[in-house]
Formats: C-alpha cells, sequence, structure tokens
C-alpha cells in the first residue's frame, strides 16, 4: 500500500507512479491511497494515471498538505479503517503529511512493514523557528514510527541517520527513470516557436523546467542573467513552469532590463519532450531531493549549469557532467553561463558524460531493486 499526500504530478508522486507500476504483479497487489491536488479539494491527476495503469486508488480528500486539525484527524480515521479493510503486508509512505498521518495510523493497525521515503527534508524550508521546530519533530516521529527510512540523496541520509534511534533505520536508494521519450533539437525549438513566436531563434537558448517557487531560487538564476547580459552575452533563458512567484519575477525581470533576454513562457503540457530545445540546462534551486527534471536533462545529453547543492551534486560531479557553482554567488554561476555558451565542445562532453551517468546509476531497474531490497530487510 503506497499513500502520497498529494495527488498532483510532483517529485513524490512520480516516484510512487514508477513503483507502483513497476513492482512484479504475480508478487504484489497494490493500491494507493492519495489526498487533493495541489491548492486544491479535489482529486489530482495522479489518481487518474493510477487507475489508467491498473492499480487501485483510493481518494482520501481530507489529507491536505497544510496543518488542518479537523482535516488531518478525519484523514488518519480514514487511513486507519483503509489499512484494517486491506490488512497490507507493506504500508509504503510518502511526503511529509502522509508520512505522519501514515506511520501513526499504520502502527496502530499492527502494521509488520512500514517504510517511509523522505524526498528531502521539510524542515530545511525557510520558516518561523517554531513552525520548523515543530516539522522537525513531525518528521522524527516519522521516522521513529517506521520501521525503514529510504532517502534520496546521500545528505539526507547521512543527516537522518544522526537522528536519535534512526541511524539502523536509513537506507539510500537513488531515484530512476525509463529512458523518457522526447523530440530531436529541431521539432522540439519548432513546436515551442509555434507557441512562442517571439523566442529569437538566432540566439542560444538557455533553459529550465520548474516550479515559480522560492525553493527553486529563480531571483539568483536572474541575477547571472543581468550580469551576463551586461558582459555582453548573446543568449535568452526560457523558463518553463508556473507558480506563486509569477507576478514577482516578471516585475524583476523587468527591473534588470532583462526582457529581451528572459522568457517566462508558463506552464507547457509534457514539457520534457522539449528539452533538447536548449542549448544549455539550468537548476538554480536552493534546496532538492533528487530533481527528476536534472535526469531527463541528462537523458537530453545537455551540458547542465546547477547551484551545488545535495540532491544536484549527487547527480552532476562538477567539471565531468556539469558546471556547479555555490547558490550565494551569481557572478561564478554568470561565469559558468558563458563559458558554456563560448564552448561547443565543452557542451558537448558534459552532456555525454551527464547520459552516461543518468543512464548507469539512475534507471528505474536500480530504484527497483534497491527498493525491493528494503522491503524484504
Amino acid at each position: 500500500m503506497f499513500v502520497v499526500t498529494k495527488s498532483n504530478l510532483g517529485g513524490a508522486q512520480r516516484y510512487v507512479f514508477d513503483i507502483a507500476t513497476a513492482l512484479p504483479k504475480d508478487a504484489f497487489d497494490v493500491v494507493a491511497l492519495c489526498g487533493t491536488a495541489q491548492d486544491s479539494e479535489s482529486a489530482g491527476p495522479l489518481i487518474d494515471m493510477l487507475r489508467h495503469a491498473g492499480i487501485r486508488t483510493i481518494f482520501i480528500p481530507d489529507m491536505v498538505r497544510d496543518v488542518r486539525t479537523f482535516n488531518d484527524i478525519r484523514a488518519l480515521s480514514s487511513i486507519v479503517r483503509t489499512i484494517r479493510a486491506e490488512r497490507p503486508d507493506i504500508v509504503h509512505l510518502n511526503s511529509s503529511k502522509a508520512g505522519g498521518l501514515g506511520a501513526l495510523a499504520a502502527r496502530l493497525s499492527g502494521v509488520q512493514r512500514i517504510v517511509f521515503t523522505s524526498h528531502g527534508l521539510a524542515y530545511d524550508e525557510p520558516r518561523f523557528f517554531l513552525s520548523r521546530f515543530a516539522i522537525f519533530l513531525a518528521t522524527w516521529m516519522t521516522f521513529v514510527l517506521s520501521h525503514r527510512v529510504i532517502c534520496i540523496s546521500k545528505d539526507t541520509a547521512r543527516r537522518a541517520a544522526r537522528l536519535p534511534f534512526c541511524a539502523r533505520k536509513v537506507r539510500l536508494v537513488y531515484n530512476g527513470l525509463h529512458a523518457p521519450e522526447m523530440l530531436e533539437r529541431d521539432k522540439a525549438r519548432a513546436q515551442l516557436l509555434s507557441v512562442f513566436p517571439d523566442i529569437p531563434a538566432d540566439l542560444p537558448w538557455i533553459g529550465t523546467i520548474s516550479e515559480l517557487v522560492p525553493n527553486k531560487g529563480l531571483p539568483y538564476a536572474l541575477k547571472a542573467c543581468e550580469i551576463l547580459r551586461r558582459s555582453g552575452g548573446r543568449f535568452v533563458f526560457l523558463i518553463v513552469g508556473s507558480g506563486e512567484l509569477q507576478q514577482s519575477l516578471t516585475a524583476l525581470i523587468a527591473e534588470r532590463g532583462l526582457t529581451e533576454h528572459v522568457r517566462l513562457l508558463g506552464y507547457v503540457a509534457q514539457a520534457s519532450k522539449l528539452l533538447k530545445a536548449f542549448d544549455i540546462f539550468t537548476l538554480t534551486s536552493r534546496k532538492e531531493g533528487l530533481p527528476y527534471v536534472l535526469l531527463e536533462a541528462g537523458f537530453a545529453s545537455l551540458p547542465v549549469a546547477a547551484t551545488n547543492i545535495p540532491g544536484i551534486n549527487d547527480i552532476v560531479k562538477d567539471g565531468e557532467s556539469g558546471a556547479l557553482c555555490p547558490s550565494d554567488d551569481p557572478e561564478l554561476f554568470a561565469h559558468a553561463l558563458s563559458e558554456l555558451l563560448e564552448d561547443e565542445a565543452l557542451r558537448m562532453r558534459l552532456g555525454s558524460s551527464l547520459k552516461k551517468r543518468v543512464e548507469t546509476d539512475f534507471n528505474v531497474e536500480k530504484m527497483l531493486s534497491g527498493t525491493l531490497a528494503v522491503y524484504r530487510d
């Protein structure tokens, strides 16, 4: 039984879908408990995807991301009732809210194998001290109540193992991908230009696919673009995605004189299919679990410039398969972009190296075998 807080399409949901659909059907009868979509009280697209793949799903409408006392009590009651009705051998929990409620419900119901996957430590996010402390306690209790904790980056695994009573529970299992379907460069560019004809086709395209939220560090990327523009760099930076910072980023682009150099493209369906349209891929996150979009960029053989933070540096090795820069040094990031723009051979070498690394170390087969080992441990 999988339990996940939100049923929109984020990293944790993709992880649940990939493992649930890859488990051998002759050995596992899979059911997924899913909460609401992002900022909604209705079911999200993950539920339809799982059902289309033949996975039984149960919608828990009271399971929402934010703390809502009465909803949380009702969600806990629903999960307990469902677990006692389904009687699963394994409960596999994903994301913070589902982890806390699900671990408690599974313990109350006598489940013999409770596995929690930590997609990052929620208390790392910038919040008021009391909020962070409460989230820290909730995270630690989830770890304690679980029999095993899967971490998807080395740093998260190291820090989780240091928590009291957790050292023997923690296992490192990287996310993995099947080689995604992608359009070749010319077709991908043509498709983007058909929707966004104002993109300069004669300039190098630096691109990212990202939610427009604080954790993604996009103001840092814009500062680097401003430095690059002032030094005479020829480029256009394409930001694919939507989110709460749409208006503030639009204003920042104008304020820094970047209206000719940056385009906010908004949500683009199946955006990863268009990755080969870019010449360079960037990811300027301040916090990550293990970003799927970086694995997809690797499969596209793109050279990557990114911030040197846990999760990202599990995938990209600086100077070998990409360029990594401190998350507080936009000048160095601008310099890394400039080097990539000017050196096609460097772009080819880094992109090829990243593709080999992703194919070898971050495939679904490795993720599944590691997860099965945890189930049987």
